[in-house]
């Protein structure tokens, strides 16, 4: 029996449904609040993403030189991608650029639990504008997402910390790898205390105890007076402060507020950030981040565009998945079958298949068994077990009965009238069928 390569998944129909469910809810969400799909390709030139994300996700690339001889890689991540492409038509494009995506990526990293090398990506992004409120809009369409999978407060909080902020804090210490500072930060939970220890001083030289004290007392700050406190020495960062009250406020009044925590150990991975970054855990601290994003406002122009400020978010499946599967809020996995088709000897001649066509045509799903010659009463069991809400039976005598499986009950109907009895019959049960049509 062959397997699937390490890191890849095999998604049955019951797993595909569940994969479905999340991209669903992040549509559905992301069109309330006014955001367009777009996709771009999975394979894409390799310096893409060699020089723009980062040495960690440089390293997790699937690279390989194509038979042109191009250096390529398999997409880790969008937001290149995203920039490169409003980069190329940026002048024709409305501001701000409110657009979404769902995509597979790619990333070459030891397989475990959370952590695959073939995952479903959602993305969020806002570009053409730099105002703190496009970083709280983008956070809201994010939490909506959550609350529309079923996460609330209660089981989910976003961390939120800020680039520039460190950046400030940075400048304090002249002469320092800033850029690994905040890469071995970023790995701090990950790594055992020595490794980041001996990583830190590798970047900070002779100023590493100075600043581990200070990274200590940033990390405990929770709340906007501690903020306050800490950066009062630092008169640049007045104003930035302002625009952090500016954000919760703003998060507030969506009544949001209860999902966001400040903690400022969270840096992120990624070397393009410039501002505001969030990581969502779960609110008991377990397993890894279920999303992620923040500011990165120089990097369309580093991909050859003009300057535009950006802010974006990416939601993995495999974490989500696994909380979403162990809190039970799945519902019933695979999509419910409207209507079987329970066929007599004539089924052609007595308008069946007509009326199965009708059904679909009108939007239904519909199944019957496909071999000729079963006797309606197998094909009945066959409708139970296939979980149809209805099944359309042929009388054998001479017309058909619509049959509600749950309830037992039965009307008669022909060709021409058995849509609008069957719909007379959901709207006297109160059932829905057809997805969400309710009658």
């Amino acid at each position: 029996m062959r397997l699937p390569l390490p890191g890849f998944r095999d998604l049955y129909p019951e797993d595909c449904a569940q994969r479905l469910h999340i991209a669903a809810a992040f549509r559905k969400i992301m069109g309330r609040f006014a955001f367009e799909e777009y996709d771009g390709p999975v394979l894409e030139p390799l310096e893409l993403f060699e020089d723009k994300s980062g040495p960690e996700v440089a390293e997790q690339l699937f690279r390989f030189e194509d038979r042109g001889g191009r250096p390529v890689a398999l997409r880790p991540e969008m937001t290149p991608t995203l920039a490169r492409m409003v980069g190329a038509r940026c002048q024709s494009l409305r501001k701000p650029i409110r657009w979404c995506a769902v995509g597979e990526q790619f990333r070459y990293e030891r397989p475990q639990k959370g952590r695959l090398r073939s995952f479903l990506q959602l993305n969020g992004d806002i570009l053409g504008e730099s105002e703190f409120r496009a970083d709280g809009e983008l956070i809201a369409s994010l939490l909506s997402t959550f609350l529309e999978l079923g996460l609330g407060p209660d089981h989910i909080a976003l961390r939120l910390s800020d680039r520039l902020l460190w950046g400030i804090l940075l400048e304090q210490f002249p002469g320092i790898d800033g850029e690994g500072v905040l890469r071995a930060i970023d790995r701090s939970a990950k790594e055992s205390p020595e490794a980041i220890g001996e990583a830190l001083r590798a970047a900070l030289g002779v100023a590493s105890d100075k600043f581990i004290a200070a990274w200590s007392r940033l990390s405990e700050c929770k709340s906007m007076d501690a903020l306050r406190k800490f950066f009062s020495p630092f008169p640049k960062a007045a104003v930035r402060l302002t625009q952090w009250s500016g954000l919760l406020e703003f998060l507030g009044a969506m009544g949001l507020g209860g999902f966001v925590t400040i903690d400022l150990s969270v840096v992120r991975g990624l070397a393009y950030y410039t501002g505001f970054v969030f990581e969502i855990f779960e609110r008991n601290g377990a397993g890894r981040a279920l999303a992620g994003g923040g500011r990165y406002d120089d990097l369309v122009e580093k991909l050859g565009g003009p300057s535009l400020p950006a802010c974006g978010f990416a939601i993995g499946d495999v974490v989500l998945s696994n909380v979403l599967a162990e809190k039970n809020l799945f519902g019933g996995g695979s999509a419910t079958l409207d209507l079987w088709v329970a066929f007599g000897e004539g089924e052609q001649a007595n308008g069946g298949l007509a009326m199965a066509a009708a059904a679909r045509a009108a939007g239904f799903s519909v199944s019957y068994d496909l071999r000729s010659h079963v006797a309606i009463d197998r094909q009945l069991r066959q409708a139970a077990r296939s979980g149809a809400r209805f099944a359309l039976i042929d009388n054998l005598s001479g017309g058909w009965r619509i049959k509600n499986l749950s309830t037992g009950e039965a009307i008669g109907c022909d060709e021409k009238n058995f849509i609008s009895i069957w719909f007379a019959i959901c709207k006297k049960s109160e059932l829905a069928i057809g997805g969400d049509r309710k009658f």
